[in-house]
């Protein structure tokens, strides 16, 4: 087992030390919409190294010139994207592609390591590039073991005091508690922790990096953060695409293996967790894995929901339903949609239930964070309609319109007594210029600085698949109880609204 060995630190808006970075899986698509547009705006912004040198690695047979063009093409999509609208800067793209290179390889031929051994040297001293490697592992999950393995084997990991050596590993990490810890041991094997980068890009978003800040850096806030004065929490990630093209992969995956353990439980150690002690990573890290290790068992048959999508509208539009999809089987099972109530044995939590819902299909594209706070506990306006207050909310907005809201009551004007609900809604649009991203850019330069905050530790995962353990033994045994449904362009099925109303409480509607 490798050794955890410290590198000096860069500090974070410095460029990036120099290194090299290896793309297992080069002419994917990950590789095309997303890592290379990333990589674009740090030569952009000026955070990629001075001295750094890409070499592609796939199965394809492909020059370097055409492996260049393969990733300018990328680029100058994603440039001219309505959304990202931009001029785009020749230079920087013109140094990025110069540095780049490509390796056709049989990812499970050792003799392909060897070779990829001497094209890392060829480029450290062709381009004047340091030892450092990053190594990206933009492929299946079933290929990671057999990577990291041939890596280690060949010296290619290796790591002194002078260099350092990482991998990045894609989500999904294992498909269920066993299947993590064998990964994990697999990888440790070649590798130190300190090594592994486990990659969720949901992290990688402003608003998600957002939380802590909104929460430790605000005295307004902090205080009230705690059963005293919160009366529950829902996590909310709802997407109004469904299946698409992704049948295969949804098929043996489904809602909950695709989203719980890592995007939406990495939501709910950032809203739960205790204050760290510092921005260290490892001082965020502990604190997020004691949260998800207090959660306590969760009931299949009282605490959770599945459900699949059936055929619906939105805007009119006719939606098919779950099983008319490509590619899915006429009587499948798989959820597209799980809610769940959780609670939390600790101090500041006892008592306060955390409310989650992730599906596909649904009527908005929403993932927010609500923060429901208690109602006064005495009300000095008896006998009038305001008799019934409206509980105070915060809302962090996610995406796609970023931004937080505060709800609370004024008194209409007028000689009645009469209190309205008004929000305070901060949009991050309006104070801050929105720089073009693909949500990769954080976590490729905080990767390449050794800053491992945004990424998730083994501890953490296990934790995650712990927690649904329970779920996915009694979904996979074939529950006696039906999945539930719900119309596709919906809010969701009934069945989840129940987890909330049997304690007078309600979701919070998609808008």
């Amino acid at each position: 087992m490798a050794q955890d060995i410290e590198h000096p630190k860069t500090l974070h808006g410095e460029r990036a030390p120099s290194c090299s970075i290896v793309i297992f899986g080069a002419g994917g698509d990950l590789t095309k919409r997303l890592l290379m547009p990333a990589l674009y705006n740090l030569a952009r912004t000026n955070l990629l190294p001075d001295n750094f040198a890409l070499i592609g690695v796939d199965r394809l047979e492909m020059s370097d010139l055409a492996f260049q063009n393969h990733v300018e093409e990328a680029v100058r999509a994603f440039a001219a994207d309505k959304h990202y609208a931009q001029t785009l800067d020749e230079s920087n793209l013109k140094r990025l592609l110069q540095s780049m290179s490509y390796l056709s390889a049989d990812f499970a031929d050792a003799a392909s390591y060897q070779q990829l051994g001497e094209k890392l040297k060829q480029v450290q001293q062709s381009q004047q590039v340091s030892e450092n490697v990053m190594f990206y592992l933009a492929v299946g999950a079933r290929f990671f073991g057999g990577i990291v393995d041939h890596l280690g084997q060949s010296g290619l990991v290796g790591e002194t005091n002078n260099f350092w050596r990482r991998v990045v590993v894609e989500k999904p990490f294992g498909h269920d508690l066993a299947s993590a810890q064998t990964l994990n041991t697999q990888l440790r094997h070649s590798l130190a922790e300190t090594q592994i980068y486990r990659m969720d890009h949901f992290l990688g978003k402003e608003t998600v990096q957002n939380i802590m800040l909104m929460r430790f850096a605000n005295g307004i806030f902090e205080p009230l953060w705690n059963r005293d004065h919160i009366d529950h929490v829902q996590i909310t990630v709802a997407e109004t695409v469904g299946v698409e093209k992704r049948a295969a992969f949804y098929e043996t995956t489904g809602a909950m293996r695709d989203m719980v353990p890592n995007h939406v439980f990495q939501l709910l150690a950032l809203t739960a967790m205790e204050s760290p002690s510092s921005f260290d990573a490892n001082a965020v890290r502990n604190e997020k894995t004691k949260v998800l290790n207090s959660v306590h068992r969760v009931n299949p048959a009282t605490d959770a929901v599945r459900a699949q999508y059936s055929t619906g509208q939105r805007d009119g539009q006719a939606l098919k339903a779950y099983r008319q999809e490509d590619g899915v089987a006429a009587d499948s099972s798989t959820e597209t949609y799980v809610a769940m109530k959780l609670g939390i044995d600790n101090w500041r939590w006892a008592g306060v239930p955390f409310y989650l819902r992730t599906g596909k299909a649904m009527s908005k594209r929403q993932s927010e964070i609500m923060i429901q706070f208690k109602r006064p506990p005495f009300s000095l306006f008896r006998n009038t309609a305001t008799e019934a207050l409206t509980p105070n909310g915060l809302v962090i907005k996610l995406q796609p319109d970023e931004g937080a809201m505060l709800t609370f009551g004024a008194k209409i004007p007028g000689p009645k007594i009469e209190i309205g609900q008004v929000k305070m809604d901060f949009h991050y649009k309006d104070y801050f210029q929105n720089a073009p991203s693909t949500g990769y850019e954080t976590l490729i330069y905080d990767c390449m600085i050794g800053d491992a905050t945004l990424f998730q530790r083994s501890d953490s995962v296990m934790a995650g698949w712990d927690i649904v353990k329970p779920l996915q033994e009694h979904w996979g045994q074939g529950s006696s109880q039906p999945i539930a449904s719900y119309a596709a362009g919906s809010d969701g099925p009934a069945e989840s609204d129940a987890l909330l109303n049997t304690s007078q409480r309600s979701w919070r509607a998609l808008s």
